[in-house]
């Protein structure tokens, strides 16, 4: 007699969860956003099983259904060649500081195909911080090769607090970046 297949995915959150995802800025800049979904003690030990029954959580013995009363998200927004290849013909544009803070993020908690949106977010922390010039890969004359002529290189670094007092661990933090006209720059989400 067959034994029935008892089969199980086993996922660990400890250090949080992490999301990542590209972008473009009309205009054409693009982008990298990324950024960890964390709080205090929370995702130690933290497991979700998947199995033919259904998916549980897990710390221990003890099976969790909800997250915290708050979470903490991290991301950072760094600029990147749209054309990974490079082989681009125009000059590349490079993120500006107000291409940064012109951006509007709307965060989401996502079940299913709904989509709620988030209240009371909090900026906890916003830096800037200066990244080292990309050197050209093709020669270039003497007098533009300097450093000062290199397009200047930033990285962007944001903090929030996100309440989730009540919100099952089955839903998911979805991230969008808007430009002030709506367009969709850039969109991720934090799934358990």
């Amino acid at each position: 007699m067959a034994q029935p297949k008892h089969e199980k995915t086993v996922w660990n959150y400890d250090g949080g969860v992490f999301l990542e995802t590209d972008g473009a800025i009309p205009g054409g800049a693009c982008l990298r956003v990324k950024g960890r979904l964390t709080a205090p003690d929370f995702f130690d030990n933290l497991k979700r099983e998947d199995t033919i029954s259904g998916t549980v959580f897990r710390r221990g013995n003890d099976i969790l259904t909800e997250f915290p009363k708050e979470l903490q998200l991290t991301i950072v927004i760094f600029d990147m060649p749209c054309d990974l290849m490079l082989r681009q013909a125009s000059p590349r544009v490079y993120l500006t500081d107000e291409m940064i803070r012109t951006l509007r993020l709307s965060f989401f908690w996502k079940h299913e195909l709904n989509m709620r949106p988030v209240r009371g977010i909090t900026v906890q922390d916003f830096e800037r911080s200066e990244l080292e010039p990309l050197i050209p890969a093709a020669p270039q004359p003497a007098a533009q090769s300097t450093a000062e002529s290199l397009p200047r290189r930033y990285e962007w670094m944001l903090k929030f607090n996100i309440p989730s007092d009540g919100v099952p661990l089955t839903d998911s933090l979805v991230l969008m970046m808007r430009t002030p006209d709506h367009h969709i720059v850039a969109r991720t989400a934090a799934r358990l």
